[in-house]
């Protein structure tokens, strides 16, 4: 039976080799992790801001900590997992571009998955109303949303070609179906990136 799990956690899942060591950055209710663990048998560890997802994820039996990405990356050592997984969370991080670097001290590869801040529904309405719009994938008015960093496809593509970190794989999703690469700067509302140390 394939579980409902969100577009972009579903590739992710579907990714991932069968049996490595995972960590789940901003895990919320451990959804990604119990299907790498029955599917793929994979050593999948969490961590988790948010109380009661943690509580939830633990409900499942999964294994996670609360803490938060900005900070606690630090007290992992270099190499404790084959995999970093931060999915809708690079926006969210005080300093993005050092997240990125703690995850590929911590495993040697990551998937990151972001919405696209110029997805062409984003760029119309700014450019209509004047307003930071709300959509479908971000449906909350910018004075409660949780998004610090207006991330893009393209402002992604530069970080990691600016540090030098490797794109082994990216998706992108426009109504939680593909798209295109050479579309993805304007039709991709989610971008999904397998990134390695160069």
């Amino acid at each position: 039976m394939v579980s409902a799990l969100r577009p972009d956690l579903r590739i992710i899942a579907d990714a991932i080799p069968a049996g490595v060591r995972a960590l789940d950055i901003g895990c919320g209710d451990g959804a990604l992790m119990a299907e790498l663990r029955a599917q793929k048998a994979i050593d999948a560890r969490g961590l988790e801001i948010d109380v009661a997802a943690i509580e939830a994820a633990m409900a499942q039996g999964l294994s996670v900590v609360q803490g938060d990405a900005n900070r606690d990356l630090a007290d992992y050592p270099d190499d404790a997992f084959d995999y970093a997984i931060l999915s809708q969370t690079l926006q969210t991080t005080e300093r993005p571009d050092l997240v990125v670097d703690e995850l590929l001290r911590i495993a040697p590869r990551a998937f990151v998955s972001f919405p696209n801040f110029a997805h062409w529904r984003v760029r119309l309405s700014l450019l209509w109303t004047g307003r930071m719009p709300m959509t479908r994938l971000l449906p909350v008015a910018w004075y409660e949303t949780p998004n610090i960093h207006h991330v893009t496809v393209s402002d992604f593509r530069v970080l990691v070609r600016d540090k030098g970190i490797r794109v082994e794989r990216a998706w992108y999703l426009s109504g939680d179906k593909p798209t295109s690469d050479a579309a993805a700067a304007w039709r991709a509302e989610h971008a999904i990136f397998l990134i390695s140390r160069g």
